[in-house]
């Protein structure tokens, strides 16, 4: 994966050449490669005029939440969300995010496994079974590395981290994308990584929580406020500030559904 940096100033630069749609998305979404003085690489390209409207978040906004969810990810220092930008494309205005290739990466640990073949320290979240009535559990690695990326769930409010939303790389990295959901100012999050309910967060979190708060009442909050609400700020700063005061992973919300459809 190319320097953050260096993608970032790809990404703001380059030249997009369209090769084609991902028909899985439920907004308009494309593959491009993109090219600036010598350097190339492949983006999703998510134009906002391709957002469908949604009931409960404003039209025309997911964009800017994607670029804000990176804008969030950068200041924990967990490096959790490719690089991301808004920027003028093909189809128009839209956000583009730096794309992972399939040999950079291998399987998240998490996902369906048959009830009996539960890795061991694996959380179970849910149960399900098969069209053969095959019994079967919705299960995460008990990962550091998908605790970070719980927290930082938590701190957006994602309202969609589905299994394919989470990239492991080759590199031991974890990565969350399609943050196009996020940052609503009523409670929202709806994930597969609910291992840690009620429990502890981990000791680095702490630190990383007062900083972002305090970062919240500066520039970090100026550069977020050109794509969020004064509401939905005021909502991301109290999320901060109770994970900081309880210490605790959240638990799931009986007034919305908990884990996403499709979970994976």
């Amino acid at each position: 994966m190319l320097d953050t940096a260096v993608a970032l100033d790809l990404l703001q630069r380059g030249d997009l050449e369209i090769e084609g749609r991902l028909i899985d998305a439920s907004n308009t979404t494309v593959r491009a490669v993109i090219a600036v003085d010598g350097v190339t690489a492949r983006c999703v390209y998510k134009p906002i005029r391709g957002e469908r409207p949604l009931w409960d978040f404003p039209d025309g906004t997911l964009a800017g939440r994607e670029r804000a969810a990176f804008i969030v990810a950068e200041a924990t220092g967990w490096d959790l969300v490719p690089p991301t930008i808004l920027r003028d494309g093909p189809l128009g205005h839209g956000a583009v995010q730096l794309w992972l290739d399939d040999e950079d990466q291998e399987e998240p640990p998490l996902g369906f496994v048959p009830a009996r073949k539960v890795p061991v320290g694996w959380h179970v979240i849910a149960s399900a079974r098969d069209d053969s009535g095959r019994a079967y559990r919705l299960a995460h690695a008990d990962d550091p590395r998908l605790a970070r990326l719980a927290i930082f769930d938590a701190i957006i409010n994602n309202a969609d981290r589905k299994g394919g939303h989470i990239l492991a790389t080759v590199d031991g990295r974890v990565r969350g994308v399609d943050h196009g959901v996020s940052f609503h100012a009523d409670p929202k999050l709806r994930t597969i990584l609910w291992g840690w309910t009620g429990d502890p967060l981990p000791e680095e979190a702490g630190e990383m929580l007062a900083k972002l708060g305090a970062d919240l009442a500066g520039e970090l909050g100026a550069r977020l406020a050109e794509h969020l609400t004064v509401t939905e700020l005021a909502a991301l700063s109290a999320r901060v500030e109770d994970l900081r005061t309880t210490n605790l992973f959240p638990t799931p919300s009986q007034d919305w559904p908990a884990i996403p459809w499709p979970p994976v």
